[in-house]
């Protein structure tokens, strides 16, 4: 934001008129300043020539404001603010304070930021988490998904108003057909209302978890934070290669604490007969179907399976 003194030596020289001068007019005959005149009559153009900086800031960044080129090239001096003034007496004497206001758009970014602040992602893309949701226009981009765009809208709803769930949602579907930005759209409804999240993309987790064997304050610190979170989402489970430590110590230590406590929800290709299989055999074990069967206790009962119908919207 350009200062007076820049305005002053950017001015050309007005013949029979200072520089000075010309902007000190200008600025005391500004609307701002001529209302600040008339809401507090006792303000003498001495003391406005004194606080000259003030208000020509006032009524710069007001201008600014008017003609706004978005939060991200704001050229006032503190982004998303204005300046304002207020007047006081102090001793008989009037005293001009400057302070500053957020705008709309600041506000609205921050209280985005707070939101994203309460989501952590393993392996997601974030920026499904910079989405502006609407019910109405995942609808509208294929109304095959609308009755389980009506679930989840009817999960938030009964989240927000009567508290956190302990029956998660098992979202089912082809490929492509919205589940991962469904997770999002119901991480980041439930954030707003101050709910923290984390969603984890399985594949590249559980080769991670792998590595982590070696790192036991990190694994532990994750496991710790998947565990705690109000939500957990399992993105795109059954497409992970398994190993019998990963599903007996990691998921499954996981999903013990969880049940009965706070909702855990899931993505997935396969339906809940094909992920016990899945979870029944490793390349290293082969098949135990007790195992597979002993982790699915842990999802089976504390799920609703809701239904993505839809066309393939990848790379569309």
């Amino acid at each position: 934001m350009e200062s007076l003194g820049e305005a002053l030596r950017r001015m050309p020289p007005i013949k029979g008129l200072g520089n000075a001068e010309e902007i000190t007019k200008q600025v005391l005959n500004d609307p701002l300043v001529v209302m600040l005149r008339s809401r507090y009559p006792g303000l003498d153009e001495s003391v406005l020539r004194a606080n000259l900086n003030r208000l020509y800031q006032m009524t710069k960044e007001y201008r600014a404001c008017k003609e706004c080129p978005g939060l991200t090239n704001c050229p006032n001096d503190m982004q998303g603010h204005s300046t304002g003034i207020n007047c006081v007496q102090v001793g008989g004497q009037w005293q001009l304070n400057d302070y500053k206001t957020a705008c709309s758009k600041w506000t609205a970014n921050e209280q985005q930021q707070l939101i994203r602040r309460r989501i952590t992602s393993f392996y997601v893309d974030e920026t499904v988490f910079g989405e502006q949701y609407a019910e109405s226009e995942m609808i509208k981009l294929d109304a095959n998904r609308a009755i389980a765009v009506n679930q989840l809208q009817n999960y938030v709803h009964t989240t927000i108003n009567h508290g956190l769930q302990k029956q998660g949602l098992y979202l089912k579907g082809d490929f492509g057909t919205g589940k991962t930005y469904m997770a999002g759209y119901l991480l980041q409804k439930l954030a707003t209302a101050g709910y923290s999240g984390v969603i984890v993309y399985m594949p590249e987790f559980v080769e991670d978890a792998k590595a982590l064997m070696f790192e036991p304050q990190k694994l532990r610190e994750t496991i710790t934070l998947m565990k705690d979170a109000d939500l957990l989402v399992f993105d795109d489970i059954g497409a992970e290669n398994l190993t019998p430590w990963v599903r007996d110590h990691v998921l499954g230590a996981i999903l013990n604490h969880r049940m009965n406590r706070k909702p855990t929800f899931y993505t997935s290709n396969h339906d809940l007969d094909d992920l016990e299989k899945h979870f029944s055999f490793t390349h290293k074990e082969g098949e135990e179907m007790h195992k597979g069967q002993r982790l699915m206790d842990r999802v089976r009962p504390f799920v609703d399976v809701v239904h993505v119908r839809g066309r393939n919207h990848r790379g569309s």
